[in-house]
């Protein structure tokens, strides 16, 4: 076995790895094709063996459809009560959870996970309380059928005519530290149900007329042994992982091809294709991209080949590098591939030697991967394409678009200019000394021209070098044989200096683009996280998008009738990066399909531009229409999987807008319905008190009563009708108020007279009380608005007089630019815990005449409009203080008083 040294990296994610799954209850699904293969049986043995070993265990939910071979399993195991939920004019029994979290055992037994709760439970899904249960350290154990999963669940639907709508996502059956397939053959099983061991008499005679048919079966066992047989193949691979063993282990047939460029590919990809169905293994169609230039330039040919892959079932992905042997083996180890299909090529081993300096890849991989099986397949390269004069041509061609004749022109100066050089160097230094003058220069044209020219420069360097200083001079002629070493070692280290220097070039440029996409789409993540409105949705990916996949763009969103449209960009309506014209109808299909269309892919390939789904985990949001800067020339594999990738991101931005704009609209609806009923519970009860009475004493007198009897009721009812009024003012208020709509009188004033205005306004209400002020002669004037700052002190001094014990102190101060008043009483103080200016909130103890409970919400609302604060506390002495809060100003100058002008002489 090959053991390595792990990476530090893989080591760290191990760890923390390790630390999530401690902190975290261990998860056993016993998985099964179908009812009745024997799942809860098995984990009701599993659990008795546990309980034998001294485990705390318990059954949260097992269904035992009846069956008397599973309800004795049970006996002997704590079951935990259920919770009956009132359902429907009935009473159903469900899991309780909480019960479940406080009795806290080391493994509970979960019959079932995906079922679905009655509504009023904590959750809707089972899977959701297991999901807590792991979260709290509790062990679970837990069954489910193949056609629950969510990924196979249409497959099943198909397969059986019969659609199942309870289904658990597959990322919770991934997150299994356990799975244990539970397996009979499809006789037995159908023997079991005639029996009635699966269902009771009726159900079951209906099940082996529709779900439980042999074929049905059948089909279901591969699926759940290929979906257990993929689950274990995982777990194998993270062993390798954290072990860090390169070595692959052939438990499974995986393929990689690695597509070659040139018009070999297709026929490539059919072989392998062909190839992976005749062993039923899964296969990777891998392409290798050597010299890029920022951007990928792949052919025609290669995107067609990875879109053929991908249509026969490969796995696509793109490798990037210099060393295409070792990048493959390394993927290939790391995917558990067992064999790699790869082109055998007569003229490929030359093209290796002049591009890497050792042979092709086929003769590579044979020499290093002892491990792989390695396939070669025979290519036949047209005719046209095929020599190795013209593979070279190619190579030298491959580095870019064809230099301009500018850099051969700077390429032929730069000799000139070291050859005028050496030539005056010539007298001071051995001939040997001032060749390496052209070296440095065919170095410094690598960096700065690319391959092509430092090419040219190796030629015209050897030549003006012989041309000019070796004898007989000013001749190709070569007086001396041991030069031609001299010409060959100066005309190969030239060669290899420009080709390691065209290469970290290359490198350098592959570098840059990788790391501007991975900085693009960190960037849009970040601004698209921020985003609060469609339309800032919109603008950030004009913006991020544009510059990374050279194109115009357009985001059509649904109307409420799901007709998409498109919107105008709110900062740029003619925005450069704006597709002007999308076609809507293709946008439409792509909308109501979920899937792409247009340029690029198999449906309307004609269109223009490529139309992607925005699809979000709940729903698909839009759609994206993007067209290259090329017309007609689509997209490479790897930009439409960064594509993929945006358009995820813009998805989900898109779904968390709405149901950000869904949540604000609930909680409005909420508010308003409390504010609702908190108004028909006030206008149904404090307002028809006043009523009552006022109604009684009309009545009364309506009777022959004495001078003194009727004046008595004559004032209890203008102290009724007084109070009633108040009751409708304070409800009058607070909506005008709440709506938004008021506008403020301002004036500079001294507070004084608000306060005097105030206490006049409150005489009835205090007529029982004794009211002291203490306010400081040099009182600032204040900005403010006196009818509503009356209103609140009226509030405040009424407050005070229902709630206190008969003496009410004002106060008045400055403290740090703010005006301070408070109106304190002597009563029992503010209640604890009670926010006193919630609306329709009131006292733990009411006065004989209790209010509706607004009138200090009113205070806080007129306190926020003003730019102040109010705020209550409990004096060390008893009773309570209640303080408003005025921003203090730079007042203007006051006139010169009437003394002050005549006092001139």
């Amino acid at each position: 076995m090959n053991v390595a040294r792990p990476d530090p990296d893989t080591l760290l994610g191990k760890l923390q790895r390790e630390e999530e799954r401690a902190a975290r209850g261990h998860l056993k699904i016993f998985f099964g094709a179908c009812a009745g293969v024997g799942k809860t049986c098995a984990m009701l043995s599993a659990a008795h063996a546990e309980k034998n070993n001294g485990r705390d265990i318990v059954i949260g939910v097992i269904e035992t459809h009846g069956r008397r071979e599973t309800q004795k399993l049970a006996e002997g195991l704590e079951t935990l009560p259920l919770q009956a939920i009132p359902y429907k004019d009935k009473t159903l029994q469900e899991f309780d959870l909480d019960a479940a979290l406080k009795r806290r055992p080391q493994l509970i037994l979960m019959d079932e996970l995906a079922h679905s709760n009655v509504s009023g439970s904590r959750h809707s899904k089972r899977w959701q309380d297991v999901e807590e249960l792991l979260s709290a350290g509790i062990s679970v154990y837990t069954t489910i059928n193949v056609q629950h999963l969510e990924t196979l669940n249409d497959i099943v639907g198909q397969i059986t005519g019969i659609r199942v709508w309870e289904t658990v996502p597959d990322r919770i059956f991934d997150m299994a530290d356990e799975i244990m397939l539970v397996d009979i053959p499809p006789d037995e099983l159908l023997r079991r149900l005639q029996e009635g061991k699966v269902y009771l008499e009726q159900q079951a005679q209906r099940a082996a007329r529709h779900f439980f048919r042999k074929g049905n079966l059948i089909a279901l066992r591969e699926l759940a042994l290929r979906r257990t047989a993929d689950q274990v193949d995982v777990a194998m691979r993270d062993y390798r992982a954290d072990k860090s063993i390169q070595q692959v282990w052939q438990a499974k047939e995986r393929l990689m091809l690695c597509v070659p460029p040139g018009t070999s590919a297709m026929k490539l990809v059919r072989s392998a294709g062909r190839l992976a169905a005749g062993l039923r293994a899964d296969w990777i169609a891998v392409f290798i991209e050597e010299d890029q230039h920022g951007e990928p330039n792949r052919s025609e040919q290669q995107r067609k080949a990875m879109k053929l892959a991908a249509e026969l079932g490969a796995e696509t992905t793109t490798l990037a590098g210099e060393d295409s042997a070792g990048l493959l083996l390394a993927y290939a180890r790391s995917r558990n591939v067992s064999r790699l299909v790869v082109a055998r090529d007569s003229a490929q081993g030359i093209q290796a030697f002049l591009r890497n300096g050792h042979s092709g890849l086929a003769e590579t991989l044979s020499k290093r991967a002892h491990d792989l099986d390695i396939i070669l397949i025979h290519t036949e390269e047209e005719q046209s394409g095929n020599t190795a004069t013209q593979r070279i041509q190619r190579w030298l061609n491959d580095d870019s678009q064809p230099a301009p004749l500018s850099s051969y022109g700077w390429a032929a100066l730069a000799c000139t200019g070291v050859t005028a050089l050496c030539g005056i160097l010539i007298h001071f230094f051995d001939l040997a000394n001032v060749v390496m003058l052209y070296l440095l220069v065919v170095v410094l044209i690598s960096v700065r021209l690319g391959r092509n020219p430092s090419l040219f420069a190796c030629f015209l360097s050897v030549a003006s070098f012989d041309f000019f200083f070796v004898p007989p001079r000013f001749s190709f002629n070569v007086s001396d044989s041991q030069y031609l070493l001299t010409f060959f070692v100066m005309l190969a280290v030239s060669l290899i200096i420009s080709q390691l220097t065209a290469s970290l070039r290359t490198q350098t440029r592959i570098a840059h683009y990788r790391e501007r996409r991975t900085s693009a789409l960190y960037t849009t993540s970040k601004a698209l996280s921020g985003a609060l409105m469609y339309e800032q949705i919109i603008e950030i990916a004009l913006e991020h998008l544009t510059p990374v996949f050279q194109a115009r763009i357009a985001i059509l969103l649904p109307d409420s009738h799901d007709v998409l449209r498109q919107p105008v960009s709110s900062g740029q309506p003619s925005h450069a990066a704006l597709l002007p014209d999308p076609d809507l109808s293709v946008a439409q299909w792509v909308y109501t399909h979920h899937q792409a269309a247009g340029l690029g892919t198999d449906t309307l390939p004609s269109a223009t531009a490529l139309y992607v789904p925005l699809r979000a985990p709940m729903r698909t949001r839009g759609v994206l229409a993007i067209a290259p800067a090329q017309d007609g020339v689509p997209f490479a594999p790897e930009q439409q999987l960064l594509l993929d990738t945006f358009a995820a991101q813009i998805a989900l931005a898109l779904e968390r807008v709405h149901y950000v704009e869904v949540a604000q609209d609930a909680v409005v609806s909420m508010e308003a319905e409390r504010l609702r009923n908190s108004l028909l519970s006030a206008v149904s009860h404090d307002l028809r008190t006043p009523l009552t009475a006022i109604v009684g004493l009309a009545s009364t007198l309506q009777q022959d009563l004495a001078a003194s009897q009727r004046e008595e009721l004559n004032k209890a009812l203008l102290e009724e009708s007084l109070r009633m009024n108040g009751l409708v003012v304070n409800l009058l208020e607070m909506a005008r108020l709440q709506s938004g709509k008021v506008t403020l009188q301002k004036q500079w004033q001294p507070v004084e007279e608000v306060i005097g205005s105030a206490l006049r306004a409150s005489g009835q209400a205090l007529r029982d009380c004794t009211v002291r002020t203490v306010l400081p002669p040099d009182l600032p004037l204040v900005e403010l608005d006196a009818v509503l700052i009356e209103r609140v002190l009226c509030n405040l001094l009424e407050n005070a007089a229902r709630y206190g014990n008969g003496t009410i102190e004002i106060q008045a101060q400055t403290d740090d630019n703010m005006l301070v008043l408070s109106v304190c009483d002597n009563g029992p103080g503010l209640p604890a815990g009670v926010d006193i200016f919630e609306k329709f909130t009131r006292g733990q103890h009411e006065a004989a005449s209790p209010g509706v409970g607004l009138g200090l919400a009113i205070c806080e609302t007129i306190m926020r409009v003003h730019h102040g604060s109010i705020r209550a506390s409990n004096r060390e002495q008893g009773g309570a203080c209640l303080s408003i809060m005025l921003p203090l100003g730079e007042h203007p100058p006051l006139p010169p008083s009437a003394e002050e002008e005549f006092d001139y002489e």
